[in-house]
């Protein structure tokens, strides 16, 4: 009996130690390995179960056996080994089995919760989701789908359990984007609670996880914040009304008296001026929040009436302009009261529709309005995320008609509205039904426009030109297209006078040039025209940008290289590359590039007035890659002039292209533009030959078209 006593002792330790190895390998950082601990933690399970079985069901008979036939024991050994192994995997098979099936009635159930979520039936959704978690209770996406309807129907507390729930299958492996799913759901609920720095830990989490959810995270603990700040307002407000202090007291006593139905116009707007000489500064403006203040205005039918109405009279209009003042009021520098003013579903139009009244001082006021909301990132992101943008744009844009302080205010607006991400992705996404109305800015005559505010329109199309998706629908509107060359023809009537509005314009044709093929040939020869004719400006400015136009069009039709080289385009390319600067350098030699790769009257004029190469050569040695590869380019052309080369026999012209040929740089258009220049050099003056073997230049050259080839 001692012995029996001594085995299972030792046995017991033995798990012990087994047991404590597993669980060490299951915190392991290497996933092999804690999924291996899983496995041979389930088969101890799955052991111990079946000796549980066995033990239960075991009869013990009380008979004595003499000479009992006795098994070889290496025998007995291996039979239970396999027995024990045929089990086991029979076991797994059933179970592997049980599992898929009760995964496809999971999936299932997932799918139908999902349909019921969308369609706002969020009790029914949480009914699937429970269902499919019977059916396979470690699925995490039913977890945080199910806490996501909870907090849909406001039961904060069983969606962060359900998070938990969903967290806790990630102990012991890594987490993905379903984990930061479910950290997100409990930020959110926990936000909801008021618990503002769990909620943070739990955003913060989501960072730790992916790093690439920087900004969402951001936006989150933004939004953690101004609740926070809004709760604490709100606790100082009631603070101030409970201690009796006069504005306090007076803000809710005129929003009851707001309250009452059915009085006269006048009655309202009196009352309305009242409340908006007492909102001084935070405490009122919560109080006006916390009493339901916004409530109180935009459902009063007679202030409804009001804004309904198209000809407004005096009344109408009286009431009208207190309201809008009273919104200036109550959410200048407030978050949350500017937060729940365009939360308000009529919002969306009624602004937009306001900044196009026929009355001026709802379109002042209104654009007042929207210009202080606008100040700060979070009224910005409220504006774009909130308002009709196509009606806004179109609003805004009419403010053009003014030749005072409104238009650059109302341009000023929407070149920040212009900036945020939200509403570039609505700008590309709806610029067919906005497309009209900047076309229309083009169309107008800049001697009657104001023209910084014009400038600034323009030069936010073009900032928004920048993206490919919106000049590849910018460029197949010819409307557009010849709008620009109308501006463009009346701004050269008067360069001197229009000079902003052109160099403007050019930058935004700079950037639809960018596309190809053009809006149409006739346009880009159009184009090409003007901006030669605009090479005879004096101004820096203008000069460059129409010699970068150029740049881009010449290679499209060789009727604009012939009508180029006749306006003396190579003479003045020259000029810019003698006495331009950096960008004017890069447009010159391209265009000289291109000239000179399809003209022979252009290398033959490159020679004579570029005597030597001097300018080339300089350019050779360039920092710029892009300057770098067409100066090779235009010097491998001129190359084919009979008697051009034998001018660069005493210059280092071969080690220079040759160690362009074969160095690292990042356009590839820099090695085999040089190792061509350097290929039709040695072929029209043999005498380099000897230097390009003297350098090895031969297998650096091979060894260098071949990787230009292969990349």
């Amino acid at each position: 009996m001692v012995d029996d006593h001594e085995k299972d002792l030792q046995k017991f330790l033995k798990n012990v130690d087994e047991i404590t190895s597993l669980i060490q390998e299951m915190n392991s950082d290497d996933p092999v390995v804690q999924q291996r601990a899983v496995l041979e933690t389930e088969k101890r399970l799955l052991f111990t179960e079946e000796v549980q079985e066995e033990d239960g069901c075991r009869t013990t008979l009380n008979k004595t056996m003499i000479s009992p036939p006795q098994a070889s024991p290496e025998n007995t050994d291996e039979i239970n080994s396999e027995a024990f192994l045929a089990s086991v995997e029979l076991d797994a098979k059933e179970r592997a089995r049980r599992r898929r099936e009760n995964k496809v009635l999971a999936d299932a159930l997932k799918q139908k919760g999902n349909e019921a979520f969308a369609r706002g039936d969020y009790e029914a959704a949480i009914l699937c989701y429970s269902e499919g978690l019977q059916k396979l209770r470690d699925m995490k996406v039913l977890y945080t789908n199910r806490a996501q309807a909870y907090i849909k129907l406001g039961d904060f507390q069983k969606a962060v359990v359900d998070c938990e729930w969903a967290l806790k299958s990630f102990s012991f492996m890594q987490c993905d984007e379903k984990c930061t799913k479910a950290y997100f759901h409990m930020g959110k609920a926990h936000l909801a609670l008021k618990n503002y720095n769990v909620s943070r830990e739990c955003y913060q989490k989501i960072l730790e996880i992916n790093p690439q959810l920087q900004t969402q995270v951001k936006e989150y603990l933004n939004q953690v914040n101004l609740r926070e700040k809004a709760d604490l307002q709100e606790k100082e407000a009631h603070e101030l009304l409970d201690s009796g202090k006069n504005t306090a007291v007076t803000v809710k006593n005129v929003l009851q008296t707001l309250c009452k139905p059915d009085q006269t116009p006048l009655f309202y707007a009196g009352g309305i001026e009242i409340l908006t000489e007492m909102i001084k500064d935070c405490p009122e403006q919560t109080l006006f929040r916390t009493h339901n203040g916004f409530s109180v205005i935009s459902e009063n039918e007679v202030i409804r009436r009001c804004f309904s109405t198209a000809g407004k009279d005096a009344v109408e209009e009286t009431v009208c302009v207190s309201v809008l003042r009273l919104w200036q009021a109550v959410c200048a520098g407030n978050e949350e009261n500017q937060h729940l003013l365009l939360l308000r579903p009529e919002m969306g139009g009624l602004l937009p529709s306001l900044l196009t009244s026929r009355v001026l001082s709802l379109r002042k006021q209104s654009l007042a309005l929207l210009l202080q909301l606008a100040r700060t990132d979070h009224g910005r992101s409220l504006v774009v995320g909130h308002l009709d943008l196509t009606r806004l744009l179109e609003a805004l844009v009419s403010f053009l008609d003014f030749s005072d302080k409104k238009a650059n205010s109302a341009m000023g607006l929407l070149t920040d509205l212009a900036l945020e991400e939200r509403f570039q992705v609505w700008f590309q996404a709806n610029l067919p039904g906005v497309l009209p109305a900047l076309t229309g800015v083009l169309r107008r005559e800049p001697t009657i426009t104001n023209t910084s505010a014009l400038c600034q329109c323009i030069a936010l199309v073009g900032n928004l030109s920048a993206e490919a998706a919106v000049r590849r629908q910018m460029c197949a509107s010819e409307e557009f297209g010849d709008a620009c060359l109308g501006l463009m023809a009346r701004c050269e009537e008067a360069v001197d006078l229009f000079r902003d509005v052109l160099y403007t314009l050019l930058g935004l044709v700079m950037n639809l040039c960018l596309q190809s093929p053009f809006i149409c040939e006739v346009w880009a020869v159009e184009v090409s025209r003007r901006c030669m004719f605009l090479l005879n400006s004096q101004d820096g400015g203008i000069l460059t940008r129409a010699a970068g136009i150029l740049s881009r069009t010449l290679s499209s039709s060789r009727k604009i290289i012939e009508e180029a080289l006749r306006a003396g385009v190579v003479k003045k390319m020259i000029k810019f590359l003698k006495t331009g600067g950096q960008t004017a350098s890069r447009y010159a030699v391209k265009i000289l590039a291109i000239c000179t790769n399809s003209q022979h009257e252009a290398r033959e004029e490159v020679i004579r007035l570029d005597q030597k190469f001097g300018i080339l050569l300089r350019l050779l040695s360039s920092e710029d890659e892009i300057v770098v590869a067409n100066a090779a380019l235009c010097l491998g052309n001129c190359m084919e002039v009979p008697r051009a080369a034998s001018s660069l026999l005493k210059t280092d012209i071969v080690q220079v292209l040759l160690r362009h040929a074969g160095g690292d740089a990042q356009k590839t258009a820099v090695q085999l533009n040089s190792g061509i220049a350097l290929g039709k050099l040695c072929t029209a003056e043999p005498r380099f030959v000897a230097q390009l073997r003297e350098l090895h230049g031969i297998e650096i050259l091979n060894s260098t078209m071949k990787y230009v080839a292969d990349s």
